[in-house]
């Protein structure tokens, strides 16, 4: 556990804090959402083939000969919103494979898990293709008015 100079426990309060901002500047540095849509649309492909339902005494299978096809599907997205977040810099890869994936599920595995993983995919896989990393360097203003570049035609006026 951790002491602080005192030989004290930290208060929960402040160890809670410290938590919840690592993890913001985790979740900053990488695709988060991305991911975890992506990781949400693998569930509903890979659980609807293999529920039994019951509604009102009526047994409901979605099981077909398409489960093998969307365990694979469900797999591989779950597998991608985990590479969205520990390897953020195969994002532009993991889009496009999330939205091929996505859009093979939907006449595959059950109108891509009943148009649940469907949506989620493509939510997940458009995130991923558009996200970028944050600016680690801080923009560089010109300070120097004569240092800018002006226009042919155009005199540098003072105001």
């Amino acid at each position: 556990m951790i002491t602080n100079l005192l030989g004290r426990h930290p208060r929960p309060r402040v160890t809670a804090a410290r938590a919840r901002h690592r993890f913001r500047t985790w979740r900053a540095e990488r695709p988060f959402w991305a991911g975890l849509f992506t990781l949400a649309a693998g569930l509903p492909i890979l659980y609807w083939p293999y529920a039994n339902l019951d509604l009102g005494g009526i047994p409901l299978a979605l099981s077909t000969t398409s489960g093998a096809a969307a365990l694979i599907i469900g797999v591989l997205l779950i597998t991608l919103g985990f590479t969205l977040w520990y390897q953020p810099h195969l994002r532009v890869f993991a889009g496009i494979a999330t939205l091929l994936l996505t859009l093979i599920s939907f006449p595959v595995a059950n109108f891509g898990g009943l148009f649940l993983g469907l949506i989620t995919g493509l939510i997940g896989g458009s995130l991923a293709c558009s996200w970028t990393p944050v600016a680690t360097e801080p923009s560089t203003a010109p300070t120097d008015r004569a240092a800018t570049a002006v226009p042919p035609g155009e005199t540098q006026r003072d105001t």
